[in-house]
């Protein structure tokens, strides 16, 4: 597997998906019934820019992809307690199982650039 090319393919996703969270807050939150937490919402999707931003600079270093892990695991637990203010709507359940998905390939990037280069922190040369 190409991890370098999977951790660069990340940070345009995230740099994508953090855009939409910007642009479309009230969308977002109107659909995942959380309405009153737009702020939340935006400040996701600064984070998922800055995060993809990180593995354009150094696609090949698992830290950067390793940040995007973090950042699963305050979507998933925003999106929990999402789900359970509204355990009935489909959207908040459908963004669960993307973000599990999204983060298992996060993991296994990860994984894959720390044993493929050795560099889990971006290093000086």
């Amino acid at each position: 597997m190409k991890y370098k090319t999977l951790g660069f393919g990340l940070g345009v996703f995230s740099i994508a998906l953090g855009a939409v969270e910007l642009l479309a807050t009230r969308r977002i939150a109107s659909a995942l019934d959380a309405d009153g937490h737009e702020r939340l919402i935006r400040g996701f999707g600064a984070r998922e820019m800055v995060a993809g931003l990180g593995l354009l600079a150094a696609p090949a270093n698992a830290s950067g992809v390793l940040n995007r892990v973090a950042g699963d695991a305050m979507d998933l637990t925003a999106l929990s307690a999402a789900a359970a203010n509204a355990p009935r709507n489909r959207a908040v359940w459908g963004a669960l199982a993307f973000v599990v998905g999204a983060a298992v390939l996060d993991v296994v990037v990860a994984r894959g650039l720390d044993r493929t280069t050795s560099k889990t922190f971006p290093v000086a040369a």
